[in-house]
């Protein structure tokens, strides 16, 4: 398992991390880039689970999703099957299981307030934390993608999946965006990126 995840997390979260890891019963799968998730994690028919991470994750989304999975693990274990996925009990064991790597030897000085704040109560996602993803994102490597906030109002820009949206207004967090060939409205959070056309 070290050999796995050496490469991907911040060196000094591997021994706490892998301590997490000691199931005889739970893998985890480093996979190729989806773009509707970072990561999941399953029980499988055999009854051993499993954990997926995305391998483009930079070392602070990567800890940051694994112990997100791991979480899921915990919850499961502790509590059983009738949770909800994100539910109180999901969020107490990862709020639990994230406290030890709250240090600056693992992550960032600039992410440990915004990391502090959005373990007040996490989220499915986090990049539903405008403020957090756009503070993790820092650390990608550098593309030419757009965030939706800066793109022009009025301005048509492509999603991961080939569509086109027209950039509307702000609403209270998200902005409006229709779709071009449908006119379909749909909001987007300010931190999705986006190619300009």
């Amino acid at each position: 398992m070290e050999n796995l995840l050496k490469d991907y997390l911040p060196k000094l979260a591997l021994p706490q991390v892998l301590k997490l890891l000691e199931n005889e019963h739970l893998t985890v799968k480093i996979k190729a880039e989806r773009k509707t998730r970072h990561g999941d994690y399953k029980r499988l028919p055999n009854g051993k689970h499993q954990i997926t991470v995305n391998s483009n994750l930079n070392e602070y989304r990567f800890l940051i999703t694994l112990v997100h999975e791991i979480a899921h693990f915990e919850a499961y274990k502790n509590y059983g099957h009738f949770i909800k996925p994100h539910g109180i009990e999901w969020k107490r064991c990862f709020q639990h299981l994230m406290l030890p790597f709250f240090n600056p030897g693992i992550f960032p000085l600039e992410l440990l307030p915004l990391l502090a704040n959005h373990f007040k109560n996490p989220k499915a996602s986090s990049d539903t934390d405008v403020r957090l993803s756009l503070a993790l994102k820092q650390f990608d490597e550098p593309n030419d993608k757009a965030y939706v906030f800066e793109v022009p109002l009025g301005s048509v820009f492509k999603i991961y999946n080939g569509r086109l949206f027209k950039k509307g207004h702000k609403r209270v967090k998200r902005y409006e965006c229709v779709e071009v060939n449908t006119g379909k409205l749909y909001l987007f959070n300010p931190n999705v990126e986006v190619e300009m056309i």
